[in-house]
């Protein structure tokens, strides 16, 4: 098995790098909650919004490792940005249960860089009956700057929606980079908006699980990075704090959560992209990436010192993401829960 990068793939994760370098931070309006200049950029002018659009449809046409790739620089970054939620769970939602139709009508807008898209239905979901959706979805990400919503509902359907079907509201987060919204619904829904193929929901959730997972090595990465740079310049003792074998040994163990939580995140893509089981190898990837980026992001803070614990530096921004991150898509548990009930099955 060969994860190493091919030509195309590494010129668009070193595009993505370089262009996030330049235009991406942490002085984003908080109020706001994204970078608008940084959304137009990147998945405008750059088209990364339609990197797994099919080309028929206006996109790039690329796989989950690609995608893999590019997400783990918008995760060393914390792009304030709706990228994953756009080019990822609604792209692979509508992909799973849309009609060719309706991908026609859903996909150009989103892969041009000019529809923001939403998904409602990661915690609680709204109802579908009579025609009529109500209810309400919490936990939304960057609801609060989408045109339009993939709606699960409680019965299993996938609903695709304006923007002005739905009322949002921000509500309080722990991660300011990635805002959640409450959205209520209370509207119509005609057949034309029902993206009804069976199974959809759970490929769009398993392929999402799967590659939220490569957005998580990606922050983990960055975090042994800024860290390994602190501990060559901090000096202690008349010698840089990166000497001491303590601190040698806590970067160690970083790095070895680093670069496994890569290839658990390069296992799952693969596998998405049809070389393996992608419910099993994107629930493994989950869990585990989950766990070793807390790790990691609790270590740099540790690592750091008293910086390390002040807003001013930007290490307590990634153990805040982890920690979501982690809840986000299937907890851990959740996610080893059904590893293990695939292997008992197998095993009866």
């Amino acid at each position: 098995m060969n994860f190493a990068p091919d030509e195309d793939r590494q010129l668009i994760q070193e595009t993505a790098r370089g262009y996030l370098n330049d235009h991406s931070g942490y002085d984003f309006d908080a109020a706001d909650g994204w970078n608008a200049n940084l959304w137009a950029g990147f998945a405008g002018e750059l088209g990364f919004a339609g990197l797994m659009v099919p080309e028929r449809f206006g996109g790039l046409g690329q796989g989950a490792m690609t995608m893999a790739a590019v997400l783990e620089e918008t995760g060393r970054a914390l792009a304030p940005i709706p990228f994953f939620e756009t080019a990822v769970l609604a792209v692979q939602a509508i992909l799973a249960g849309g009609s060719e139709a309706q991908q026609a009508a859903l996909l150009p807008g989103i892969a041009s860089g000019q529809v923001r898209a939403a998904f409602a239905g990661t915690a609680n979901r709204p109802s579908l009956s009579g025609g009529r959706l109500t209810g309400t979805a919490d936990f939304v990400s960057f609801g609060h700057v989408a045109h339009l919503f993939v709606v699960a509902t409680r019965e299993g359907t996938l609903v695709a929606l304006p923007a002005e079907a739905a009322a949002v509201t921000r509500v309080a987060n722990l991660d300011a980079t990635r805002p959640f919204s409450t959205v209520y619904f209370d509207c119509a829904v005609d057949a034309a908006q029902l993206l009804a193929i069976p199974g959809a929901f759970d490929r769009a959730m398993t392929v999402a699980a799967g590659l939220l997972a490569a957005e998580q090595a990606g922050g983990a990465r960055h975090c042994l990075q800024m860290t390994a740079d602190y501990a060559r310049q901090r000096v202690q003792f008349g010698r840089p704090i990166g000497s001491f074998q303590a601190v040698k040994h806590m970067l160690a163990d970083m790095m070895v959560s680093v670069e496994s939580a890569h290839s658990a995140a390069l296992l799952a893509a693969d596998a998405i992209d049809g070389n393996g089981d992608p419910a099993e190898a994107c629930s493994i990837a989950r869990a585990w990436c989950s766990d070793e980026y807390l790790h990691c992001a609790g270590q740099a803070i540790q690592l750091h010192g008293g910086i390390g614990f002040t807003w001013e530096h930007p290490a307590h921004r990634y153990f805040k993401r982890a920690r979501a991150s982690a809840s986000w898509l299937g907890a851990p548990a959740e996610h080893r829960e059904r590893v293990a009930a695939r292997i008992i099955s197998e095993a009866a």
